[in-house]
């Protein structure tokens, strides 16, 4: 595709499948070196596969929420690729669908842990292993358009998506000028993850879109790839809302 990203090394967190695999596949055609992770080996090793065997990419299993993994990785990127360029926290879970009033309170405080403890954790391990070094270092989290408006059903994972976007705006403050730091805000992309808020009702969905579809995970990767790159080289603590249009009128 083009060599936008010519010998750095991405982590892309939670990329077996879905947005964080269209991520790494995005890096790896524009020239980028990935280490993918998820929970499932088998899952990690077709990705692996998938981005063009071990030249491309390498996988390491785990909890994304536990930081001898995040551990792990930073160094098993180094080992491997000599250096470390960008970091994209993908990893998200919604256990939880419903009013907040019947939230189990256990849930609430694991969807915090994974979608917004666990990015300043990843950051703190890439920034430790020198992210950025060579120049040129970026992050970009997923966070979601439920982060800037009310769903109603899916509230305490918006409740950690808008937490992670002013993350996002006090690291992009704080790791200035070595390291930008932007997010991503996508609304429902057709992904297994997101199933339950468009299956079998897909056209309806898509109604409420002013481009009239669902997003690919491609849309995502192509934000994120821009963002991470030098055409964003003045461009930190930001959200992008990658969206069809769905907010430009009331609610979300």
């Amino acid at each position: 595709m083009s060599n936008r990203h010519d010998a750095k090394v991405a982590i892309v967190t939670g990329a077996s499948r879905g947005i964080g695999l269209a991520i790494a596949e995005r890096l790896v055609a524009e020239a980028a070196k990935v280490v993918i992770t998820a929970r499932k080996p088998e899952a990690l090793a077709e990705a692996v596969a998938a981005l063009g065997g071990p030249e491309y990419a390498v996988a390491v299993a785990g909890n994304a929420a536990d930081e001898a993994h995040q551990g792990e990785v930073v160094a098993a990127a180094i080992e491997r690729f000599g250096r470390l360029d960008y970091l994209v926290n993908n990893t998200g879970i919604n256990p939880a669908y419903g009013p907040m009033l019947e939230m189990d309170l256990d849930a609430a405080r694991k969807i915090l842990d994974t979608n917004v403890v666990a990015a300043l954790g990843w950051t703190q391990k890439v920034m430790a292993g020198g992210l950025g070094a060579h120049g040129g270092g970026a992050i970009v989290n997923i966070a979601s358009v439920a982060g800037i408006g009310a769903s109603g059903v899916i509230g305490m994972y918006g409740v950690s998506k808008a937490a992670l976007i002013h993350l996002t705006t006090e690291l992009g403050f704080q790791l200035g000028p070595d390291v930008r730091v932007n997010a991503v805000a996508p609304a429902v992309v057709k992904t297994k993850f997101a199933e339950a808020l468009y299956e079998g009702r897909e056209e309806k969905v898509s109604r409420a879109y002013p481009l009239k579809r669902l997003g690919a995970p491609e849309d995502i990767a192509g934000a994120v790839s821009f963002l991470l790159s030098a055409d964003a080289a003045w461009i930190t603590g930001q959200t992008i809302v990658v969206d069809g249009g769905v907010t430009l009128s009331a609610g979300v």
